[in-house]
């Protein structure tokens, strides 16, 4: 699905004219151009709503008209407030059709592995997105990756999963994506506790012998010397 947002110019800075712009349904934004200063914009709160529910987010490529122009564009980023995570800026990023960028894109597990199914472990999904690079184009929704031949304490790196036709990864290769672990059990978590008491010192039965021993003895000696006085 293809889209096309409608901005203006932008020509009043500062809080107070962004509260004003948002109050309106409107959010202030930048566009970015290489080797090119940012243009202020003002868009739509809805229309950029409209794309991060697409199935491409924040990924989606889309169309920027405003005055004579209409530019080729993708989030570079969002800036909301993290309590209400309201909407308050917005920068884009012209793209280039002929120019390979940079983006990250999620992985998609597919299948249930052998680890989990029969032999109790469980998937542990260590890196959920990995950094691509293509022609814009060549962006993908996600990239997929077959779990279901994993067994238990395996692992699967990213220089095991195959890239899409025209993708490049740029994450280490040695990235570790999904690992099938098992589960802690509740008696292996409790041991630690009963070694630390069995491991508080005691007095040996030998000297406790050998103490009652000594008590006794100079008990009667002290009876003897008693008897002679």
């Amino acid at each position: 699905m293809s889209f096309t947002i409608k901005a203006e110019h932008r020509d009043v800075f500062g809080k107070n004219a962004s509260r004003r712009l948002r109050r309106k349904g409107q959010v202030p934004a930048v566009l970015y151009g290489e080797g090119a200063a940012g243009v202020p914009l003002t868009l739509v709160k809805k229309d950029i709503f409209a794309i991060l529910k697409s199935e491409t987010g924040e990924n989606t490529i889309f169309k920027v008209a405003f005055g004579e122009r209409l530019q080729d564009a993708m989030f570079k980023e969002l800036q909301v407030v993290p309590s209400t995570d309201e909407l308050i800026h917005a920068d884009l990023i012209q793209i280039s059709m002929d120019k390979a960028i940079r983006v990250a894109v999620p992985f998609l597990l597919q299948g249930e592995p052998v680890g989990v199914k029969t032999e109790g472990g469980f998937v542990d999904f260590m890196t959920r997105e990995v950094e691509i690079e293509c022609l814009p184009k060549d962006i993908p929704e996600n990239i997929k990756v077959d779990i279901a031949g994993l067994h238990l304490h395996q692992s699967l790196k990213l220089a095991e999963v195959t890239a899409p036709e025209g993708v490049k990864f740029v994450t280490d290769p040695a990235t570790v994506v999904v690992l099938i672990g098992v589960p802690h059990k509740e008696e292996e978590v409790a041991k630690p506790a009963e070694e630390v008491v069995a491991a508080e010192p005691t007095e040996p039965e030998v000297i406790k012998k050998e103490r009652a021993t000594k008590e006794g003895e100079e008990g009667k000696e002290g009876k003897k010397g008693k008897e002679k006085e």
